[in-house]
């Protein structure tokens, strides 16, 4: 749905790079969105809860931070959010590291 909005309403509103800053969020949070997914079967087949938990929490909080900052960015235009999304970048390596770290744990 995000995707459809920034390719069909946000055309005419925001600069050619404000759409590629909106696509790079759109990005991110399906690939993060398909991670939690991917971590709901993990623990489904009985991987580690523990560790796979902390990473669907580490996707979320990376989803929030780096999408929604970058959304909010291209929407509102307040600057100060630029350098919330690193952080969000951060959770993204944090989750994968405890996907990583899940799979040698089983």
């Amino acid at each position: 749905m995000a995707g459809a909005f920034g390719a069909h309403g946000l055309r005419a509103l925001v600069t050619e790079r404000g759409l590629e800053v909106f696509h790079t969020a759109v990005s991110y949070q399906v690939y993060h969105s398909l991670a939690l997914i991917l971590v709901a079967m993990l623990v489904a087949l009985g991987g580690p809860r523990r560790w796979l938990l902390a990473a669907a929490g580490f996707f979320l909080a990376g989803i929030l931070l780096f999408s929604g900052s970058l959304y909010l960015l291209v929407l509102t235009g307040l600057s100060w959010l630029g350098p919330v999304t690193p952080l969000g970048g951060l959770c993204f390596m944090i989750g994968w590291g405890l996907v990583v770290v899940a799979g040698l744990r089983r």
